[in-house]
């Protein structure tokens, strides 16, 4: 006797299998390149005035204010897809999906700063930790619903391949009128005398 959804639920693996890996390689990408120390002479202090940091990026002028504000959305923006994908979910709300992954976002990005406290040559932003949000949530936004649109259609489609096709119709099936049926008394054959 085969599962059901037997199909559906080996690719539901592999997605989810394949976003784990991703994801847990990103997150090693961002841990290696957001805490590793730094050899600088002098360190700014810490940003803890929300939108000061975009304000002195702004100022900078727009190919420098266009870099880092960049660097900062580009930073976590994958998990925007790859938390969704580790989760594997494809019939989710689209609210509850973006509130989840932008609430993930927001706690890893936290930690990335507190985690900064401790290392040489780098200071906490509260910046960035906006910025790193925004790009989850847009990334998710522009990418997820679609996304998971289009696995569902092709996921039906597969389905409905995989259903036996019925034979073509051969015309009206006969029907037979119903006779009644005799009282037994008009049944039996008389009785003689």
């Amino acid at each position: 006797m085969q599962r059901q959804g037997s199909r559906g639920g080996s690719a539901a693996i592999r997605i989810r299998v394949t976003g784990g890996v991703l994801l847990v390689a990103h997150l090693a990408f961002v841990a290696w390149l957001t805490l590793r120390p730094l050899d600088v002479p002098w360190v700014m202090p810490a940003n803890l005035r929300p939108l000061d940091g975009i304000r002195a990026d702004l100022a900078l002028g727009w190919p420098e204010a266009t870099r880092q504000l960049g660097e900062g959305l580009a930073l976590l923006a994958p998990l925007g897809v790859l938390l969704p994908m580790a989760g594997g979910r494809l019939t989710e709300s689209p609210l509850v999906s973006f509130v989840r992954t932008t609430a993930a976002g927001v706690l890893i990005s936290l930690a990335i700063e507190l985690l900064q406290t401790g290392v040489p040559g780098r200071v906490v932003n509260v910046d960035s930790l906006l910025l790193n949000t925004a790009g989850v949530a847009l990334t998710h936004l522009a990418l997820v619903p679609a996304g998971r649109a289009r696995l569902r259609r092709r996921l039906e489609c597969r389905q409905r391949a995989a259903l036996p096709q019925e034979e073509p119709s051969q015309g009206r099936t006969p029907t037979i009128p119903r006779v009644g049926i005799a009282p037994w008394g008009d049944v039996l054959p008389p009785s003689s005398p």
